[in-house]
């Protein structure tokens, strides 16, 4: 399956994987779960959760400074 996922305010990566679930997009990003929430048209989704949409959006919950 073919997912663009938008790492807000750090960019956008094309991720082509069978069968994903969230989790393993935020693993091919080299993301934890703990850190991020995984949203599909502006709604949070589990990780663990199947992915049916071809764009995603992660939000950084925890960022350094």
């Amino acid at each position: 399956m073919d997912v663009t996922v938008e790492v807000v305010g750090e960019g956008t990566h094309d991720l082509s994987l069978p069968e994903p679930t969230y989790a393993d997009l935020l693993s091919e990003l080299d993301l934890s779960p703990h850190e991020v929430s995984v949203m599909v048209d502006g709604r949070p989704v589990p990780e663990d959760q199947p992915v049916e949409a071809e764009r995603v959006q992660v939000l950084r919950l925890i960022k350094g400074g």
